[in-house]
């Protein structure tokens, strides 16, 4: 028998959640907070989400959501065109190879592998808009977004793990 319209409805919208999630990470990364200097520093909480949605559930999370997503991010922060794009897609080939070692795994094994992707992912966003400058940018700031970014990954995980148990079941 065929599910109903509103079951495949309600099974679509689950299936879209990740990579909508995403882009609400994205929005709340750009939006305007008139701290000075702040938008050099924001955490990457879209890296977070590609991440993990790349170790949990990539059948949810197509290469296409990746590229789109990196767009999005670009698009609205102001980069270069294509900068987020490159590093989000870096980052979901490298996780993707890496995903059998991430399942079953401890948080804190979890946490350490997303620091060296995301240490990794840093120096690439700044060797890229170094590029884009025709100059070494300040090392300074890419530092501090990295912090800032490993210090928020703990509660983003856990509201995304808390999103996978109990909508995409």
């Amino acid at each position: 028998m065929k599910p109903a319209f509103w079951q495949r409805l309600d099974l679509w919208a689950r299936n879209i959640s990740p990579v909508g999630l995403s882009v609400v990470l994205i929005l709340l990364s750009v939006i305007p907070t008139h701290i000075p200097g702040y938008g050099s520093i924001v955490p990457q909480l879209a890296l977070m989400g590609v991440f993990h949605w790349t170790v949990f559930r990539p059948d949810l999370f197509p290469i296409l959501a990746v590229f789109s997503i990196g767009i999005l991010q670009d698009a609205l922060s102001g980069a270069p065109m294509g900068l987020n794009t490159i590093v989000y897609l870096t980052v979901f080939g490298v996780v993707l190879g890496q995903r059998r070692f991430f399942l079953g795994k401890t948080f804190l094994v979890e946490w350490l592998g997303f620091s060296i992707i995301a240490a990794g992912a840093a120096v690439q966003a700044w060797l890229l808009l170094s590029a884009y400058h025709v100059h070494l940018m300040a090392p300074g700031p890419v530092f501090f977004q990295y912090f800032m970014t490993m210090g928020l990954y703990p509660p983003m995980a856990w509201v995304m793990g808390r999103w996978q148990r109990s909508v995409l079941r």
